[in-house]
């Protein structure tokens, strides 16, 4: 993999003054940068809103198919829940202190169908360190059908992505749950980024047993305790992975696929700023004053903060915006954010409108 390097001239004292700042701000209030109890019932929350209705489904003796498929969707709004408000801290170890705390609250991966081991090399490794960099965050790379950056290649039926996202982007937690976790592998192994003390057989055998776990307890189960038809079940586990990907894709592509965003092509491999400084310029909040937005979106409608700091837990990011947004204007740099979810989201589709010209 192509090595980049960020500037250690550009913005240094704007990334040194940010960050004794916002570790001021727990010392002085003697607060962990952890979870605390609210997280904790937050996790409960999103486990119990994914589990509870599969429990409905399971033993409670439902006949009525829309029901049924009712509590299949919600359970997709649990994976959501779960991937933005509980792996995502566990996994950039933010839980807390501890790690086997972290590993613990991490075993919800178990349940979602996603191996962490490749999730942190494709988002705490490429999408944090080089967000929007072109060859290196993978959030970002060509798939042909879509174009998310102005230095990647157009094709015609691009001009059409605005209106087709939608549909593909419900279909993201079922490629990570099938195909992706393997093909991820492999392409981390060619690209050397699979950690040195796993060997890589290993590894594929854990990615093996968690998705022989997760297939037999959401696909495999139901089957045999619903007195429906194998079809039916399988309807009900797409709808449910559907509107999982759809609230996740969505809630990512919005904070960094918008108008404001910056988007880097470096031949060199060298990036003219600071890597806080990148972040700001290629990062996007929305919905800040949303409470009920913060609470089910993990804090990632708070993406800047997140960005800036991704070892400290959510929790606190409506307490250190308000530092993050000073210190940023203090010393001429963008603190970009959309006033709700919905013009966040009609943004992005206005982004990929743009992009998917050829005059971009």
């Amino acid at each position: 993999m192509k090595t980049y390097t960020f500037s250690n001239k550009c913005n240094v004292e704007f990334a040194s003054t940010l960050q004794a700042r916002v570790n001021a701000y727990f010392k002085d209030n003697q607060i962990t940068k952890n979870a605390n109890a609210e997280m904790v019932m937050k996790s409960i929350t999103a486990m119990t809103i994914y589990l509870g209705p599969y429990a409905l489904i399971l033993f409670g003796n439902i006949q009525s198919i829309p029901l049924l498929f009712l509590l299949w969707c919600i359970m997709g709004f649990g994976i959501a829940f779960i991937g933005m408000a509980v792996m995502h801290d566990s996994l950039h170890s933010s839980y807390s202190k501890s790690k086997w705390i972290n590993q613990f609250v991490a075993l919800c991966c178990w349940v979602i169908g996603v191996d962490p081991k490749n999730w942190k090399i494709q988002h705490n490794v490429l999408h944090h360190t080089y967000t929007n960099v072109e060859d290196a965050d993978e959030d970002i790379e060509p798939r042909f059908i879509f174009r998310f950056s102005p230095n990647q290649p157009h094709a015609s039926i691009q001009r059409f992505q605005h209106l087709y996202a939608m549909f593909f982007y419900g279909l993201s937690t079922l490629i990570w749950v099938t195909v992706k976790d393997f093909s991820k592998a492999y392409g981390y192994k060619q690209k050397g980024l699979i950690p040195s003390g796993t060997p890589f057989f290993i590894h594929i055998v854990q990615v093996v047993i968690r998705k022989a776990v997760y297939w037999s307890l959401f696909l495999v189960l139901p089957t045999l305790i619903l007195s429906v038809p194998f079809w039916m079940v399988l309807l009900m586990f797409l709808s449910m992975h559907f509107v999982a990907g759809f609230i996740l894709t969505f809630t990512f592509q919005c904070a960094h696929v918008v108008e404001t965003s910056e988007f880097t092509f470096s031949e060199d491999g060298k990036i003219d700023d600071n890597r806080l400084a990148h972040q700001l310029k290629t990062t996007a909040n929305f919905g800040v004053n949303s409470r009920i937005l913060f609470w089910f979106t993990g804090g990632l409608n708070h993406q800047i903060e997140h960005h800036l700091f991704p070892h400290i837990c959510h929790i606190h990011y409506r307490q250190i915006s308000g530092i993050v947004k000073e210190t940023a204007s203090e010393f001429g740099l963008p603190y970009h954010t959309e006033p709700s979810l919905a013009s966040a989201v009609l943004g992005h589709l206005k982004m990929l409108k743009s992009l998917g010209s050829a005059d971009v």
